[in-house]
């Protein structure tokens, strides 16, 4: 999977000045979109559009310094119709114009181009098991807020307590099925996972049972999900199952990431430091038919 992944940032080196499609990327790492754009944002920590916009415009930056073109023919050359554009683009990376980068010989700043090599770690194996679920419904209250990647959410602390226990004891007596009981589910995130973009949250069950008239429902389809496990202190333990899912499991086994909700389930500790995980990922079987 590292090899391809490499091979998709060289498409990208080579096609700075045309429009670089996400599509074309997850062909040439041979997987799905959906796969590629979470596996990038996880392996490199930003999101696949905001590399390829730093990486366009730290070569422009080059070229405007370097004064063999005009400034339109290097707005021209990356891609942008008009200089007013490519200004815009330029300052929000490089903190000036390339007006005035040309004229003073402003500090500019770089993105490095990414190349992903294999770390050998392996001093913890994570715990798994894949599960074959037939449609089901998850039945609850759901909220649009805000992706938050380290530390509590205030957002969904704020909606579950609004909540109130009766409400939530309503809602946990209609589970029927894995996972049991309360979960957090997420649906409809961006695609590119970034800090501060919104999603639905459901403080809700997985279950038959149709959703009293009071509640929020979603349909999920038949598919296959990939159950992990661990324990920690809560919720960094949770935040880092997420991350090494993506940085670990996946670039190691066949298996990619479909679009479908993710769940939750925690056990919390009595003082609310501690928790018991288990977090349910849609997967699919890698097309390639190798490691992912």
């Amino acid at each position: 999977m590292l090899e391809r992944l490499n091979e998709a940032m060289e498409h990208i080196e080579a096609h700075l000045g045309d429009r670089v499609d996400a599509a074309e990327l997850a062909r040439v790492a041979m997987t799905s979109e959906y796969h590629f754009r979470r596996m990038f944002s996880a392996l490199a920590g930003l999101p696949l559009s905001e590399y390829v916009r730093r990486r366009r415009m730290t070569v422009a930056g080059a070229e405007v310094v370097g004064g063999d073109r005009t400034l339109l023919e290097v707005a021209v050359r990356y891609g942008y119709d008009t200089g007013e554009g490519f200004a815009r683009a330029f300052r929000s990376v490089h903190g000036v114009g390339p007006g005035e980068a040309r004229r003073t010989g402003a500090v500019l700043r770089s993105q490095q181009r990414l190349t992903f090599r294999l770390v050998v770690e392996g001093s913890s194996a994570m715990r798994y098991r894949l599960v074959e679920k037939e449609e089901f419904r998850v039945v609850g209250r759901k909220a649009r807020v805000p992706l938050v990647h380290e530390g509590l959410n205030p957002a969904i602390v704020e909606f579950v307590r609004g909540l109130g226990q009766e409400t939530l004891d309503r809602i946990g007596a209609l589970s029927d099925q894995e996972p049991r009981g309360l979960v957090a589910v997420s649906d409809r995130l961006g695609p590119n996972r970034e800090e501060g973009t919104e999603l639905d949250y459901y403080q809700a069950v997985v279950t038959n049972a149709e959703a009293p008239q009071d509640m929020d429902a979603l349909s999920v389809l038949a598919g296959t999900w990939a159950v992990f496990t661990n324990e920690g202190a809560f919720p960094q333990a949770i935040q880092y199952l997420w991350r090494d899912v993506y940085t670990q499991w996946f670039p190691s086994n066949p298996y990619v990431s479909r679009p479908s909700p993710e769940i939750l389930r925690i056990e919390p500790s009595d003082d609310g430091t501690w928790a018991q995980t288990e977090l349910w990922i849609p997967v699919e079987r890698s097309a390639a038919g190798g490691a992912a």
